[in-house]
């Protein structure tokens, strides 16, 4: 099933101390700030959650994983006040699950784009199918993934990062993405893909909670000043998207 609402969705399930959180959008699972921000705060509720050892991160349905921030709200933007705002929604989420005490999967069941791919590098470990290509098109509208480049560089270092951003049209299949580190898996299938999110998550929620959370800090060493980072990175995508050359860009794709 895949939600209806125009501001998206997001279900937490949590059993045997693995806490399942589904988001989704009816455009292609994308993100609208409201969402962001729901997101954001549910990994906080969940880093000081003592029922829960892990948290898998999955979106709704079987194409899509997500298609990064709204576009709607992006062709919106007409101050940088609006757009540092827009901006810094894939920044707060991605200090969150930097910060959230417990490790996080990705499930990665179809294609990601942008602020997706981003959203799967902030992740722990992420398991996928060879459906899960992804892209970062920033660039073909007057910007580019400054927001979500250091999370994404963490794990498929500066040259994965230049390959991924320069070559903006073109998809990298998730074979690609996994030699590079940022799937450690790839499925064949929803299903399988489904199997072994839940043999993983039911091991690690099985092991002492206190090795797994000393283990997400120093995955994450490095990364404490992130806040200001991410936060100088939203400002300067807010002053890119109102510029002439993106107003233009972006009049193309709205026609």
């Amino acid at each position: 099933m895949t939600t209806t609402r125009e501001n998206g969705s997001l279900y937490t399930h949590i059993e045997n101390k693995i806490a399942t959180v589904e988001f989704g959008h009816p455009a292609s699972n994308s993100f609208p700030s409201v969402l962001l921000e729901r997101l954001a705060n549910e990994f906080d509720k969940l880093s000081i959650n003592n029922e829960i050892s892990v948290i898998v991160l999955k979106s709704e349905g079987d194409r899509a994983f997500c298609a990064g921030a709204s576009f709607d709200e992006l062709v919106a933007i007409d101050n940088l006040e609006d757009g540092k705002a827009f901006f810094s929604g894939f920044a707060n989420v991605i200090n969150a699950m930097r910060s959230c005490s417990k490790l996080v999967v990705g499930r990665v069941q179809g294609k990601t784009v942008g602020g997706g791919v981003g959203l799967a590098a902030a992740c722990d470990y992420v398991l996928a199918t060879e459906h899960a290509s992804i892209k970062l098109s920033e660039f073909t509208i007057g910007i580019g993934p400054f927001v979500i480049a250091p999370a994404v560089e963490r794990k498929i270092n500066v040259s994965g990062l230049a390959e991924l951003t320069l070559d903006a049209t073109s998809w990298k299949n998730a074979y690609w993405a996994k030699e590079k580190g940022l799937y450690a898996r790839v499925f064949e299938t929803q299903s399988e893909l489904d199997k072994e999110v839940e043999i993983l998550s039911e091991k690690l929620a099985s092991y002492n909670p206190e090795a797994l959370a000393e283990m997400k800090r120093a995955l994450w060493t490095g990364t404490e000043h992130w806040e200001e980072l991410l936060m100088e990175r939203a400002e300067t995508s807010g002053k890119l998207v109102l510029s002439e050359f993106t107003k233009k860009a972006l009049e193309k794709f709205k026609k």
